[in-house]
C-alpha cells in the first residue's frame, strides 16, 4: 500500500493547506506539537508588556490582483473525480489502453484518442497541473470546491455557492431587459446553493432534456390570462408582507423567487435560450451534458442576465474497470467542451470582447484526482480502476486565460507535484481557484460581508486578505509576476509564451 495513503502518514506532500499555510492547521496537533505552542504562548503573554510593541502581531493586507475581462463563467463539476494521470496529466505505462493514443501537442502529452476533439482545441486550453485536494471524501470535496473552504467550519455551514457570489457582485450591472437568474446550475448533480445569501442569488437548477424543445413549466396550462390574474391575486392578498416582511426573511426570499420566476413565463426570448437544433445536438454529443453546455452557449450569447453557469458531468467514480467505465463521461466531456469552444470562438462577443470566448471563462475540475501507486497491476488496484487520490488537476479556457499553456508539473507516476509552477511557489489548492475565478472575473476576492448570521464577517475566499490565498495570475498574465507575500517568484512550467491570448 502506498505510504501516501495510510491514515497515520504525513509529510509535506500530503499535509493539507490550512489558513495562512501554518503547520498549528496540520492534519492533526499532536502532543508535542500542543505544549510547544502552549508553552510559547505562556511565554509570550508574559514578555509582551515588556516588549514595547515587538511582539504586537500585525494584519497585512494585500491589494486584489483583478483582471476581470471575463463576464461570465461556465464551471463545469466533475463529480466523480476524474482520473489525472489518464487524462489531464497524462502518465503512459503498461496500463494504458493503445486506442488512448498518447500524442505529444508542443510539449504538452495527451491521450488524443480518447479525448480527440478536445486534443484540436490545446492551444486554447491552460492545463493546472499542482492542484492538491485537502481530503478525499465525495461529498465533502464537492462542497469545498464549490465554496472554497472546509464545509465542516462554521462558516462553510452557511457558505453560498462561488456562482452566488458571482450573481450577488453583478446583480447591480443587471440591466432591465436582463430577466434571467444570476446564476444557473445545469445537468443535476450536487450543487450548493445560495448559503444564508438571499434566495435571489440561489441557482435556478435544471436537467436540460434530450429533446431540444425548450424548457418545460414557463407556460401555465390555463393560459396566461388565467396566470396573471391569479398572479395579481397573490400579490393583492399577501403583496404588504412579503416586502420587508414582518414574517421574517423566508418571507422576502419567497418573493424574490416569485418575481424572479413570473418574470420568466410566456417570454419567447427566455424560451429561445433552451432550444437548439438536432444538428446541434448531435454536435455535441447527443448527451444531458452536451445539450446543457450548448444551453450555456445560448446563455452567453443571449446577455441576459446570468454571470454564473455550473454544469455538472458525473461518471468518474471508477474504482473498477477504469478503461471501460472512463470512455462513457470523457466522450461526453469531449464532444460537448470541444464544440463549445468551438462555437465561442467562432461567434462574435457581446459584452466588449472580439469574440464570446474572450468574454466566458470557462473551468473544468473534479474533486480531487485517483491513485497511481496501490499495487496489482501496475497503477491500477486490484479491481483494475483507481482509487481517490490528492493530486488533481484543473482546465481553464477563455475570459482572458492564455492557452497552449501547462502551470506546474508532477513526479514521473503523477503521485507528488513536483513543481508548483506559478508564483507562489507552493500546491494549488481550492481557494486559490476560487480567487483565480473571482479575480478573471474582476471580483475582489479579498472582500469580507458583514452581515452573516454568526456576525463573524463573511469572506469570499478566507484569509486571502492576509495573503494565505491568491490567484493562479499566471493563467491571466504573460509571465509570473512579483507579488507582495514572496521574496522571490518560484519556477515558472508550462509552454512558453506564444505573446498572444486565448482567441
Amino acid at each position: 500500500m502506498d505510504k501516501h495513503l495510510h491514515p497515520d502518514h504525513s509529510c509535506e506532500v500530503c499535509q493539507p493547506l490550512r489558513p495562512a499555510n501554518s503547520p498549528l492547521w496540520g492534519p492533526q496537533l499532536g502532543r508535542r506539537e500542543f505544549f510547544r505552542i502552549a508553552g510559547a504562548g505562556v511565554t509570550g503573554y508574559f514578555l509582551a508588556p515588556l516588549s514595547s510593541g515587538l511582539f504586537e502581531a500585525k494584519a497585512q493586507s494585500y491589494t486584489p490582483r483583478l483582471y476581470g475581462k471575463a463576464k461570465t463563467c461556465i464551471f463545469i463539476h466533475m463529480q466523480g473525480a476524474p482520473s489525472h494521470v489518464d487524462t489531464f496529466d497524462l502518465k503512459v505505462g503498461p496500463w494504458t489502453p493503445a486506442d488512448f493514443n498518447p500524442t505529444m501537442y508542443n510539449g504538452v502529452l495527451f491521450p488524443q484518442g480518447l479525448m480527440p476533439t478536445i486534443a484540436t482545441h490545446l492551444s486554447k486550453i491552460a492545463i493546472v497541473r499542482s492542484l492538491r485536494a485537502p481530503a478525499l471524501v465525495h461529498s465533502l470535496q464537492q462542497i469545498w470546491a464549490q465554496i472554497a473552504r472546509n464545509p465542516t467550519s462554521l462558516m462553510g455551514k452557511i457558505a453560498p455557492n462561488i456562482g452566488s457570489v458571482v450573481s450577488f457582485e453583478f446583480e447591480s450591472k443587471r440591466l432591465p431587459n436582463q430577466m434571467m437568474p444570476g446564476f444557473i446550475s445545469l445537468n443535476g448533480g450536487n450543487t450548493v446553493g445560495s448559503g444564508y445569501f438571499n434566495a435571489r442569488y440561489t441557482p435556478f437548477a435544471t436537467a436540460i432534456a434530450n429533446a431540444p424543445g425548450g424548457l418545460g413549466g414557463l407556460t401555465h396550462p390555463d393560459g396566461p390570462a388565467v396566470f396573471e390574474r391569479r398572479f395579481q391575486m397573490l400579490n393583492d392578498l399577501d403583496g404588504e408582507l412579503r416586502a420587508n416582511s414582518p414574517l421574517g426573511e423566508p418571507v422576502v426570499d419567497m418573493d424574490n423567487f416569485y418575481q424572479q420566476s413570473s418574470a420568466l413565463m410566456y417570454n419567447p426570448a427566455i424560451d429561445s435560450v433552451f432550444k437548439f437544433t438536432a444538428d446541434e445536438q448531435n454536435r455535441y454529443g447527443n448527451s444531458g451534458f452536451g445539450n446543457s453546455l450548448i444551453v450555456s452557449r445560448n446563455l452567453v450569447k443571449a446577455n441576459m442576465g446570468t454571470r454564473f453557469i455550473q454544469v455538472n458531468i458525473g461518471g468518474w467514480d471508477n474504482h473498477s474497470n477504469i478503461y471501460t467505465a472512463i470512455r462513457n463521461p470523457a466522450k461526453q466531456f469531449d464532444m460537448g467542451l470541444g464544440a463549445l469552444l468551438t462555437d465561442l470562438s467562432s461567434q462574435p462577443g457581446v459584452q466588449g470582447g472580439s469574440t464570446l470566448i474572450d468574454e466566458t471563462l470557462i473551468v473544468a475540475m473534479g474533486e480531487f484526482g485517483r491513485t497511481v501507486r496501490t499495487g496489482g497491476v501496475v497503477g491500477l488496484n486490484q479491481n483494475m480502476g483507481r482509487d481517490h487520490y490528492f493530486n488533481q488537476f484543473v482546465v481553464f479556457a477563455g475570459g482572458g486565460v492564455f492557452g497552449g499553456r501547462v502551470i506546474g508539473s508532477t513526479t514521473d507516476d503523477g503521485g507528488a507535484v513536483q513543481i508548483p509552477g506559478w508564483s507562489q511557489n507552493r500546491n494549488v489548492a481550492n481557494e486559490d481557484i476560487a480567487a483565480t475565478i473571482y479575480s478573471a472575473l474582476g471580483i475582489d476576492y479579498t472582500k469580507t460581508l458583514f452581515n452573516d448570521p454568526f456576525k463573524r464577517g463573511f469572506d469570499y475566499v478566507p484569509f486571502a486578505a492576509q495573503g494565505a490565498w491568491y490567484p493562479v495570475i499566471e493563467l491571466l498574465s504573460r509571465g509570473i509576476e512579483p507579488v507582495a507575500r514572496k521574496p522571490k517568484s518560484g519556477p515558472r512550467g508550462g509552454l512558453p509564451d506564444r505573446g498572444k491570448s486565448t482567441p
